[in-house]
């Protein structure tokens, strides 16, 4: 009786509403699943706010979540621009760890300085080179890439597990599968307490920007992903531009595996992406692509995030419950995209027939 079809008339003022009124449903929602586990709706919302603003400890907590967020889905909206759907930055962000951490442990003895950079640079080319496999199948061979990319993700897990309890594994841990700590000039310096990677994550905002909306480059990945056969029509490489963007996309992913082990965990462990790669691609939807949205939509996201796990020990509740509340949140909000970009219309011949059967 119904059909779904494009919207083409909606203002950004309705889509303002649309969103709202999503964000207005979420809180509903939560409050009754929260008053039936038997506690306050107004005191839990306002304790997630208090777990991210209410000390400056707990913001900074905040910030260095959203850090990896904000890189990887500026990496992620590089492939989606071209409608290559990169499901595999988790990997990416591991393989990248996994350079870093390689120079960390066995090039310890060179200047912080030059060791930065050298594990900076490898965990991008690492990262780029791990998008790039899967693209290359997908230029050569018309492979599907987002089951390609989804099981380089568990490639990218177990080999870093292979090594944890493997070849890596410290000899002081007393049997416990762990890597060892890096030694301290392989840690990220801070600034105003928090790793320079949210220094990073604002240079990288400001060039994406630049990038996509400024640059021959750009433009041509906005043709590829409006359409293919238009790109070649206008004589453009197609198969390079996305050999090359996949490669700029896998490279930032990377980037965020050097930040997290240099700047967070100061070892390397099979859990370093920490389903980053996933909920970012939920920001980068959420943000329309938009680098300077990103920002916006991962803080958001992060202060959800660290107010989740506040939740827990000042109500004393299980960590499913806080995500639980982050998953209703994000349900609402993610069906509002769908009643942003389609809309449901009664199928005309079906009107037809009813009319004649009442008649």
């Amino acid at each position: 009786m119904f059909r779904i079809i494009k919207r083409t008339d909606l203002t950004k003022k309705q889509s303002v509403i649309f969103r709202i009124i999503a964000i207005f449903g979420a809180l509903v929602a939560t409050s009754i699943f929260i008053m039936l586990i038997g506690f306050n709706p107004i005191d839990v919302y306002v304790s997630m706010l208090d777990g991210s603003f209410g000390s400056t400890y707990r913001f900074k907590e905040a910030i260095i979540q959203a850090i990896p967020l904000i890189i990887t889905s500026l990496g992620i909206s590089v492939a989606f621009r071209m409608k290559f759907w990169n499901i595999g930055a988790e990997g990416q962000i591991i393989m990248g760890a996994f350079a870093a951490s390689y120079f960390a442990l066995y090039h310890s003895n060179i200047p912080t300085g030059l060791l930065l950079l050298l594990m900076f640079v490898s965990a991008a080319i690492t990262g780029g080179i791990w998008a790039l496999i899967p693209a290359y199948f997908k230029a050569k061979f018309g492979t599907n890439e987002t089951l390609f990319t989804l099981m380089m993700n568990y490639i990218a897990q177990k080999f870093l597990m292979y090594l944890q309890y493997g070849p890596w594994k410290d000899p002081n841990a007393l049997g416990a599968g762990k890597i060892a700590l890096f030694s301290d000039n392989a840690s990220l310096p801070k600034v105003f307490g928090i790793h320079i990677g949210w220094i990073a994550a604002i240079v990288l905002v400001i060039l994406m920007h630049i990038f996509i909306n400024k640059t021959k480059r750009g433009y041509e990945i906005q043709v590829i992903g409006e359409s293919e056969n238009t790109a070649r029509y206008a004589g453009m490489n197609v198969k390079k531009i996305i050999l090359s963007s996949i490669l700029l996309s896998g490279a930032l992913c990377g980037m965020v595996g050097m930040f997290q082990v240099s700047g967070v965990n100061h070892t390397l462990s099979y859990q370093v992406a920490n389903g980053v790669g996933f909920t970012a691609i939920i920001t980068t939807w959420l943000a329309g692509l938009s680098a300077p949205v990103i920002v916006v939509a991962c803080f958001l996201f992060a202060v959800l995030q660290q107010g989740g796990t506040y939740i827990q020990t000042a109500f004393n509740i299980h960590s499913s419950v806080a995500q639980i509340l982050q998953g209703m949140i994000l349900f609402f909000v993610l069906g509002s995209e769908f009643f942003i970009q389609y809309k449901l219309v009664r199928n005309r011949s079906t009107e037809h027939k009813i009319g004649k059967e009442a008649a």
